[in-house]
């Protein structure tokens, strides 16, 4: 992923994307136990991850307690993706997400943070 970010000069995203790829990667290899397709395409403004697998079962937010030591993989992607969806298709599904480089996804995260604590 770096490298590739690096090659189209989306190195502002490289962090995040990392972090996200990785997620939805594990996410698929843990739930789905098939094999899976890393897709990376660089778009008009930034950069768009899909992840398919052999699983027609979607991914769903859980309560979690705060002591888990998983279950923040989609928390991560609404908190840092400017968008991400799940496409089921015959064969299983298709989890994608994209970052524009016109925004910072850690800035916008460390607000959400802060909403949070106030209980916004």
């Amino acid at each position: 992923m770096r490298a590739t970010l690096e090659e189209w000069q989306l190195t502002a995203l490289s962090d995040a994307a990392q972090l996200l790829t990785s997620e939805i990667v594990t996410n698929s290899l843990l739930h789905a136990r098939s094999p899976i397709r890393l897709t990376v395409e660089q778009t008009e403004t930034g950069v768009r991850v899909a992840v398919t697998d052999g699983s027609t079962v979607v991914p769903t937010m859980r309560a979690r307690s705060t002591s888990a030591t998983t279950g923040r993989g989609l928390v991560l992607l609404t908190r840092l993706a400017d968008e991400w969806a799940t496409e089921l298709s015959d064969g299983g599904k298709t989890v994608w997400f994209t970052l524009r480089t016109d925004r910072d996804p850690w800035q916008d995260a460390s607000a959400a943070d802060a909403a949070d604590e106030v209980g916004l």
